[in-house]
């Protein structure tokens, strides 16, 4: 029976979404995660929500514990992770409110723990295959349903993570767009790395909420601007997620 644990954003971790919603403390050998996990159903489907910054917002993104988080989900016995994330756009055709099936990443991260392993076995290295880091299936649940629901929707994407809580330059941010990215983030790389080194089928849902820094028409982004989308089009994330977890 699958359990599905949802990784929720800033604005993103609404525990509303869920019936019969109860708190379970999780420990793990890497910490404490973010928040108690808030375990409950959707359609039938038992869910653990997990609010990535913490449930007031307070864990900056390169102080979050994705150990723990990651750990913390494989405990409970989730079986899949879908993770929701408010991102940059990079392209003038990710819009504003546009949602983004992202199915690559590039990390620009430099101070955080990427891996579960701090050591080897003598003789049993262990290296994860990283070459496709999102579960196909659930791309494609996302996808169908995003078409079903008629939301915008970019049925690809390539995310890049960086440190934050700063955002990037207007050097930088030309930089992450002549690499080929197409949004910007400061959470899923570090967060998708350690879910396929858990062995947890993981997909991530991207809502765009501003234009980083490359654009001179406009102002760089604030986190004003991007709160203000996000209560414009938070319902659009919460509504397809609870379409799609019936059907994993």
């Amino acid at each position: 029976m699958a359990i599905i644990g949802i990784i929720g954003g800033s604005g993103l971790d609404n525990p509303r979404i869920l019936s019969n919603p109860g708190d379970e403390k999780v420990t793990t050998p890497y910490g404490d995660p973010s928040a108690p996990l808030k375990r409950g159903t959707i359609g039938g489907v038992e869910v653990v929500l997990l609010a990535r910054h913490g449930r007031e917002h307070t864990i900056p993104p390169s102080q979050v514990n994705f150990r723990a988080n990651i750990s913390a989900l494989k405990t409970a016995g989730c079986t899949h992770i879908l993770a929701t994330t408010a991102v940059g756009s990079l392209r003038e055709e990710i819009h504003r409110g546009d949602l983004v099936i992202i199915d690559q990443f590039i990390d620009f991260t430099k101070q955080r723990k990427m891996t579960f392993y701090e050591s080897f076995e003598p003789h049993n290295a262990v290296h994860c295959p990283m070459a496709d880091p999102y579960d196909e299936n659930l791309r494609r649940l996302l996808i169908q349903e995003c078409r079903a629901l008629n939301y915008p929707c970019h049925e690809t994407g390539t995310v890049v993570t960086i440190e934050g809580p700063r955002f990037s330059t207007r050097a930088e941010s030309r930089m992450f767009r002549s690499w080929g990215a197409g949004i910007i983030n400061m959470s899923i790389a570090t967060e998708t790395a350690l879910a396929n080194e858990g062995g947890i089928p993981y997909a991530a849902v991207a809502m765009s909420t501003d234009y980083d820094s490359w654009r001179h028409d406009e102002e760089p982004v604030t986190w004003e601007a991007i709160s203000k989308v996000f209560a414009e089009n938070a319902a659009r994330v919460t509504t397809l997620l609870a379409a799609v977890i019936p059907k994993i």
